[in-house]
């Protein structure tokens, strides 16, 4: 039985750990965006002159952020079972 809230709890570091990481991702290419908007002088997404490179970041970090909301949701329910 103390072998399994072990697992538990290495799981829920593990996954904490992940969703660290991930954060520091999502900071890291918010500030790609910044950077190529500012390169390229347009700040409004839905402008036709807006780079694509910051289209693409800005899709990636949207992915992650759901990503993580997904991967909170399972940390929580870990911890809840531990």
């Amino acid at each position: 039985m103390q072998e399994v809230s072990r697992s538990g709890a290495a799981d829920e570091l593990r996954l904490d750990a992940l969703i660290a990481d991930l954060w520091w991702r999502v900071r890291l290419i918010n500030t790609d965006i910044l950077e190529e908007e500012a390169r390229a002088g347009v700040f409004d997404p839905v402008q036709p002159t807006y780079p694509l490179l910051a289209l693409n970041l800005r899709a990636r970090r949207d992915n992650l952020v759901a990503t993580i909301g997904v991967l909170e949701l399972r940390a929580k329910s870990v911890s809840e079972a531990a």
